[in-house]
């Protein structure tokens, strides 16, 4: 149980290394939460400091998802320990305790998480995305859609693969959470969609 608490602690403190506050702070003299959205993402980032800010953003975060994961099944030596993780750096990054608790919305901290639980969902999950992006522009609309099927893409992979029924159950439901802590970090943007004012990708307005 101990190598559980090890696991989810480092896994929050390492997603509360927000690098969109770190690279607007160490490259600009600024900080991105007083721009656009305040959102400390690379969406965010690419709108108020232009796409080398934002790349730098979007690998960091990205990476420290996977790096939680890989941290997670090190201190624990189960894959359990890895989905515990994803939770927690995905937590982290939202509500990063080096940052009064300010972050962003997980979705690039999730995606490089994913990558190591399952690769193949993550593969249909971007497809989602992208397809969401090219056909409305909204990157918060490809980021909820995503989001959504997150649950059921696991719980298609692991009916496909035979993984046992309490496998599936945990994945899911992990997966489940993660879905729903994206989803509300964004329900300022559902209601922006729902209202027609939300930003498409190339404004600079909203993130």
């Amino acid at each position: 149980m101990m190598e559980y608490v090890g696991a989810a602690l480092a896994a929050y403190l390492l997603g509360s290394l927000n690098f969109g506050i770190i690279v607007s702070r160490l490259r600009h003299r600024d900080d991105i939460r007083r721009h656009g959205s305040g959102n400390a993402g690379a969406t965010n980032a690419l709108r108020t400091y232009g796409k080398l800010t934002a790349v730098l953003v979007l690998a960091g975060d990205f990476l420290k998802g996977t790096a939680a994961v890989l941290l997670g099944c090190m201190i624990t030596g189960q894959l359990l320990g890895g989905w515990v993780a994803s939770l927690l750096v995905i937590l982290g990054h939202m509500f990063p305790v080096f940052f009064r608790f300010r972050g962003g919305k997980g979705v690039a901290t999730a995606a490089g998480a994913i990558l190591l639980l399952n690769p193949y969902t993550l593969l249909a999950l971007l497809a989602a995305f992208v397809g969401v992006i090219l056909f409305t522009r909204y990157v918060s609309l490809a980021s909820v859609t995503a989001a959504a099927v997150f649950p059921l893409f696991t719980l298609g992979y692991g009916l496909k693969v035979g993984m046992t029924a309490s496998g599936i159950a945990i994945t899911t439901a992990f997966a489940a959470v993660a879905a729903s802590l994206v989803i509300w970090k964004h329900r300022t943007n559902i209601q922006r969609l729902l209202a027609g004012t939300e930003s498409r990708l190339g404004n600079k307005k909203k993130d």
